[in-house]
């Protein structure tokens, strides 16, 4: 599964202003709502809950909120580049500057989980992450997340 399945061009917020983890997952909730023609607020309410879990914080700056709806039929991603670190109870207790959400199916059982260890794969690479940082615009910003690793390698 590569990360261009799950994203598209218009699924990557170059500058998402949000001051909370809250707030971030508001915004991000009206734009998958937009891309997916789910309800906003079903989409916030599947982060939240997933949220009450533990934090979906990572680390290294990094969070991917996930969740699953039985409204969707296929795996949906969106990627956001914060202008400011934000506060997200992540599990290394450092703010959070670059998110991927991930909303699948009900029945997308191990799709779903490939999708969210091929999202760790990639952002755990602290090269690409460091290009993620220093990009603000969306074209670019989605040229590296999906550059296949064999060209990121060369």
């Amino acid at each position: 599964m590569d990360i261009a399945d799950l994203i598209s061009p218009a699924a990557v917020i170059p500058n998402l202003r949000a001051t909370s983890k809250k707030q971030a997952l508001q915004d991000l909730a009206k734009k998958a709502a937009e891309l997916t023609g789910l309800h906003e607020r079903a989409v916030f309410d599947v982060l939240l809950e997933r949220e009450r879990l533990g934090t979906t914080g990572v680390g290294n700056g990094i969070a991917i909120p996930h969740g699953k709806l039985s409204s969707l039929t296929k795996l949906h991603g969106l990627f956001a580049r914060l202008e400011r670190p934000i506060n997200f109870e992540s599990i290394d207790e450092q703010p959070v500057d670059l998110i991927f959400l991930l909303l699948a199916p009900e029945s997308a059982g191990a799709d779903h989980l490939k999708a969210l260890a091929r999202v760790s794969r990639l952002l755990r690479d602290k090269g690409v992450c460091e290009k993620l940082r220093g990009t603000d615009k969306a074209e670019g910003l989605y040229a590296l997340l999906t550059e296949s690793p064999a060209s990121r390698a060369a």
